[in-house]
C-alpha cells in the first residue's frame, strides 16, 4: 500500500490461463450468447496449423457462425485496417458480428482491436486517435495470443503503423480491452526461437518500464475520469515484480529450449502479469524511443525494445535506485555494494539481449549517426510516453540514451565497444 496512490485499474471481464483451453473457448462463447463472429488471424495460422479449422468447426457444432479474415500482417498499418474495414463491411452487408476473436501475436490482436471500433461505422481508424466518444459502438473482442510477450490481450490500446506520419500511433480506450483473454500456453509451444526471444523481451520490457514509470499520484490524465494508463501504483508494481522474476527465471531457458514446457508456461504468466501492470501503469522511454527506431529500421517491435532497454535502465540508476536494486537481485546480482549492484543491472540486461540473438546497439541496427537527431525528435514526439519518464530533463535524458545506445556504451564504461563512424 502507498498512501498517495491514485489507482485506476482495469482488467478483462474474463481471464483464462489453461493449457488446451482453445478447445473449450467455443463452449464459453456459446454460453454467453454469441452467435456470429469473425476470426482475425494471418495466413500462417490459417494454412499451416489446424487451429483455425478446429475452432470454426467446433463453433459450427454449437450454432456459432464464424467467418475468417486471414490477412493479418506484422506491424499492421492504418491503411490495412481501413481497407479491411471496407472489405469486411461489404461482406457483412449491414449485419455486424456480435464478437471478434483474434488468434496470433500482438499484431493480429491489435488489428482486431482496431476493427472492433472501425467496423460498426466504417470510419478510418485515424478518426479515433484523439479518443473514442462514449456513444461509439465497439464490438466485443476475445483474444487468443500465440506468443508470450506483447500483452495486447489485456491492454486498452491498439498500436498501428501510420502510413502518413511514418511512425506508430495508438488508439486508446478501456473499452478496447478484450472482454475475454483466453491464454492457452500450448499455442506458444511452436514459436521459433526468434519469436520467442523478441516477444519474451517485450514482456520483460513491459514489466520493467511499468515498475519504474511515473507514480500514479503524479501522472497526467488529461482530465479523464477513465484513463487507460494512470501511472504506477502498489497494485501494478505487484504484478510487475512477479513478471520480472519469471522473465529472469524462464526467458533464456525458453529461448534455448522451446520444448521446455515449464519455461513456456512461465513466460505466458510473465506476459500476463506484465500486461496487468503496464496495462494500467503505462510505459515510457523504452517504447517511446523504440517506436522511432522501428520507423527507421522496420525491425520487429521486440527487437527495437530490446536494443534500447539497457540504456534506459542505465539512465534511471539514480532516480529509481531502490527499484532497480530489487530487479538486480532478481537477476542474481548479489554484490553487497548496492550501488554496484544497480550499476551491474544494465550490463546484465545487455548481455541477456545479446544472448537472445538481438543486436545490443543502434549502430548494429543500421542507424547512422546522422539519423540520431531525427530519432530524438520522433521519440520525443510520442508525448504520452515521454511525459511518463521519471527524470528531471526528459529531452536531455532521451538524447543521452540514444547517444549511448548508438555507441553501445553504458554510463560507467569509459571505452567504446566499437570504433564509431
Amino acid at each position: 500500500m502507498r498512501l498517495d496512490d491514485c489507482i485506476h485499474f482495469c482488467a478483462p471481464s474474463r481471464l483464462i490461463i489453461e493449457r488446451g483451453y482453445r478447445q473449450k473457448l467455443p463452449r464459453l462463447l456459446h454460453s454467453i450468447g454469441y452467435r456470429h463472429g469473425w476470426l482475425v488471424t494471418d495466413r500462417f495460422f490459417a494454412e499451416q496449423t489446424s487451429w483455425v479449422t478446429d475452432y470454426v468447426t467446433a463453433c459450427k457444432r454449437l450454432g456459432i457462425h464464424v467467418d475468417v479474415f486471414a490477412g493479418g500482417q506484422p506491424d499492421p498499418t492504418t491503411d490495412l485496417c481501413d481497407q479491411t474495414t471496407a472489405d469486411l463491411r461489404v461482406k457483412l452487408d449491414g449485419r455486424l458480428p456480435d464478437h471478434i476473436v483474434s488468434l496470433g501475436g500482438g499484431s493480429n490482436i491489435d488489428l482486431a482491436k482496431a476493427l472492433c471500433v472501425t467496423l460498426p461505422s466504417g470510419r478510418p481508424v485515424r478518426d479515433f486517435g484523439a479518443g473514442i466518444t462514449s456513444d461509439t459502438p465497439i464490438i466485443d473482442h476475445i483474444s487468443m495470443p500465440t506468443t508470450a510477450g506483447t500483452g495486447s490481450e489485456l491492454t486498452p490500446g491498439t498500436i498501428l503503423f501510420d502510413t502518413k506520419t511514418g511512425i506508430k500511433t495508438a488508439v486508446m480506450d478501456n473499452r478496447l480491452r478484450p472482454v475475454i483473454a483466453a491464454v492457452d500456453p500450448e499455442l506458444t509451444f511452436t514459436c521459433p526461437p526468434k519469436v520467442t526471444a523478441e516477444s519474451g523481451i517485450d514482456a520483460l520490457t513491459h514489466a520493467l518500464e511499468s515498475f519504474v514509470t511515473l507514480d500514479s499520484s503524479r501522472f497526467e490524465r488529461g482530465g479523464s475520469v477513465d484513463p487507460g494508463y494512470s501511472g504506477r501504483s502498489s497494485l501494478t508494481m505487484l504484478f510487475a515484480r512477479e513478471s520480472i522474476q519469471l522473465c529472469a527465471q524462464y526467458l533464456l531457458r525458453c529461448y534455448r529450449d522451446g520444448n521446455d514446457v515449464e519455461a513456456r508456461v512461465g513466460m505466458c504468466y510473465a506476459s500476463v502479469y506484465a500486461a496487468m501492470s503496464y496495462g494500467s501503469a503505462g510505459l515510457n522511454a523504452v517504447h517511446g524511443i523504440a517506436y522511432g527506431v522501428a520507423a527507421l529500421t522496420h525491425q520487429s517491435h521486440g527487437a527495437t525494445n530490446a536494443v534500447v532497454l539497457p540504456y534506459v535502465i542505465d539512465a534511471l540508476s539514480a532516480s529509481r535506485h531502490a527499484e532497480l536494486l530489487e530487479v538486480a537481485r532478481m537477476f542474481g546480482i548479489q554484490t553487497n555494494d548496492e550501488r554496484q549492484a544497480v550499476r551491474a543491472l544494465p550490463r546484465k540486461l545487455r548481455d541477456l539481449v545479446g544472448q537472445l540473438g538481438i543486436p545490443t546497439d543502434l549502430n548494429a541496427f543500421g542507424i547512422s549517426q546522422t539519423s540520431l537527431q531525427d530519432l530524438l525528435t520522433d521519440s520525443l514526439g510520442v508525448t504520452r510516453l515521454a511525459k511518463a519518464f521519471p527524470v528531471g530533463n526528459i529531452e536531455d535524458s532521451y538524447a543521452g540514451i540514444i547517444h549511448n545506445a548508438w555507441r553501445g556504451r553504458l554510463q560507467d564504461e569509459t571505452t567504446e565497444r566499437f570504433a564509431a563512424d
